[in-house]
């Protein structure tokens, strides 16, 4: 059901009821395999270490041998073998001795610290047993897990594939960054970049068009021609003005289910699906894209990736008053000083990309609230 002005939170509720998790599943290189996220369980097909072995340089002795050796009563070995750290602690002896506690006298070992069975020897299986469960379905592989992967032979792991996102910048008077020089009445398409680099950053394959002018069959062209991705991010044209095309291509071709959210910046978002992928239309205004990609895209990639959407967060007490618009979800921006204090930067001006480029990060304002006071605890979700 089409919703003009939803309720940000409600809106982005309908956004991830519809971006499920993928059920596609790739076969990697466990080195290549680092943030993604593994499609079944994954079980150790040897143990680790794979045999007793030295976890100091010493001597393997019979710990039976050392019984009461003291530092000021020693006891004298004849059946030794010197190891360093790592080496196969031969069948039959059942712990080593440490450089520190041993001296070798002509063809005896002097030991001056006794040693219990197995002391300084890792034993078979001792960190992993072959048939353990080392990973859940679902988890996210680390470099650490990787390495103990690569430690067990693991050569290959099945991971969720990556959600494909497209992302079409539109708008006259743009130019793509580097194409040429800007003529008066122009600017630098940035958007797309940003939204490339976050959506890359949160899990994503991204592909971004050149930007297509606001035209409405070139913009629907640009559409159906990325029908094959999981979601495509529009850029651009999302209002309600004769030029703002998106939404109303979005129901002509598909489902719009959202136009319009209260949300402060980032007001005019569109929500739709189109052939069942999911298309977001977000302002062009750089402010309010990025309140739009933290909001909406980040959730809804997260989800379809099978990854925890959880932002890091600080806590800070504010420097001065934080008023915001009653009725409306606001995203305002802040800095953090040295001593902890949350400073707001600006709590309008979408167009104002420089106040982002000084903000640690935003404090979410619910939308009953008329902000916060000075001294007010906040959250501060950072930007990353």
């Amino acid at each position: 059901m089409f919703k003009r002005f939803s309720g940000a939170i409600a809106a982005r509720r309908m956004l991830l009821e519809r971006s499920l998790p993928l059920k596609d599943v790739e076969e990697l290189d466990t080195s290549g395999a680092v943030d993604r996220v593994a499609a079944e369980v994954i079980c150790s097909p040897a143990s680790l270490p794979s045999f007793d072995r030295s976890a100091m340089d010493g001597y393997a002795v019979r710990s039976t041998d050392t019984r009461g050796a003291k530092l000021n009563a020693p006891c004298f070995i004849q059946d030794f073998i010197p190891l360093q750290t790592g080496m196969v602690v031969p069948e039959g002896y059942d712990a080593v001795v440490m450089l520190e506690d041993a001296r070798i006298r002509g063809e005896v070992l002097e030991v001056t610290a006794e040693a219990h069975p197995y002391k300084n020897v890792a034993r078979t299986g001792e960190d992993v047993m072959a048939g353990d469960v080392i990973f859940p379905e679902g988890h996210r592989l680390r470099p650490p897990d990787l390495a103990l992967l690569s430690a067990l032979g693991v050569g290959r792991v099945r991971v969720y594939a990556k959600p494909d996102v497209v992302i079409i910048p539109t708008g006259d008077g743009l130019v793509d960054i580097g194409a040429r020089s800007l003529n008066p009445g122009e600017a630098y398409e940035i958007n797309g970049l940003m939204a490339r680099l976050y959506a890359e950053r949160w899990g994503a394959d991204v592909q971004k068009t050149e930007t297509v002018p606001g035209d409405a069959e070139l913009i629907r062209e640009a559409i159906r021609s990325n029908l094959d991705a999981d979601m495509i991010i529009i850029i651009g044209g999302s209002s309600v003005g004769e030029r703002d095309y998106a939404p109303r291509i979005i129901s002509e071709m598909g489902e719009l289910y959202v136009h319009g959210v209260r949300l402060q910046p980032g007001k005019p978002t569109a929500l739709g699906v189109i052939s069942g992928k999911q298309v977001v239309c977000l302002p062009g205004y750089p402010v309010a894209a990025l309140s739009n990609l933290y909001l909406f895209i980040r959730p809804a990639i997260k989800r379809m990736a099978h990854l925890s959407d959880k932002p890091p967060r600080v806590q800070g007490r504010l420097a001065r008053k934080m008023p915001s618009k009653p009725g409306y979800l606001s995203l305002v921006r802040v800095a953090i000083g040295e001593d902890g204090q949350v400073e707001p930067i600006m709590v309008s001006g979408a167009g104002i990309l420089s106040s982002v480029a000084r903000a640690d990060g935003f404090v979410v304002v619910p939308e009953p609230l008329e902000g916060f006071e000075e001294g007010d605890m906040v959250e501060v979700v950072l930007y990353e």
